[in-house]
């Protein structure tokens, strides 16, 4: 059985993860709308772009907290951590897959930088998990916070008609508070607030080119 190194790994996932972002990739859980049986609103033109901008910030959210996980995976120190960012990514597989499904239905687009967004955050996954597990796994918990308070955000802005969007938003809301309460359990420490300060800076900054692009 071939030894995999760690360029090998990393340049697996990174062309797994570039594959899962392209449009009708499948996730492995239907999405909430859809089991929820959720007739689609008579949006009219304003509140379908309002929507649509809103859930291509989500949809990059997930991608780059798929990378983000994915990094720390691949330099995270034991097995049990590794597992846990591994789960994590594999479940924001699905948030990604079910803003996308939305995305489609609202006839807007993905965002055009989403392989830039994957790569930029792939590295800051690697270089959080060279600081070592505990601080890894903060960083997850802390990712995971500020996610669950900008999807409140959205939940707020969304049109109250667009009851399909508001669905998938409400069960990906659970979902990160959840796995914000894994990492704390599992030993994840608080980060400095510079650095949340840092992570809210850049998100920022992408909630604003993705609204548009």
């Amino acid at each position: 059985m071939r030894n995999y190194s760690l360029w090998d790994h990393l340049i697996l996932h990174i062309d797994g993860a570039l594959s899962s972002i392209q449009p009708y990739s499948t996730s492995t859980r239907p999405s909430p709308a859809d089991i929820l049986a959720i007739e689609e609103d008579d949006l009219n033109k304003k509140q379908r772009q309002l929507s649509g901008s809103l859930m291509r910030i989500n949809h990059v959210g997930e991608v780059c907290a798929q990378a983000l996980y994915t990094g720390q995976a691949l330099t995270a120190r034991s097995k049990e951590t590794q597992h846990k960012l591994k789960k994590a990514a594999k479940e924001e597989v699905d948030h990604l897959n079910w803003c996308q499904q939305r995305i489609h239905q609202l006839d807007t687009h993905v965002s055009y930088l989403n392989s830039f967004w994957y790569l930029s955050s792939l590295l800051i996954g690697l270089t959080a998990g060279l600081w070592g597990d505990k601080v890894s796994l903060g960083f997850l918990a802390e990712t995971e916070h500020q996610v669950e308070r900008h999807l409140h955000k959205h939940l707020q802005r969304l049109p109250l008609q667009d009851k399909k969007s508001r669905a998938i938003l409400e069960q990906m809301r659970k979902e990160e508070i959840e796995h914000a309460l894994t990492a704390e359990d599992a030993g994840g420490i608080p980060l400095p607030i510079v650095i949340q300060w840092s992570m809210q800076g850049l998100a920022k900054l992408m909630t604003i080119v993705a609204y548009r692009i």
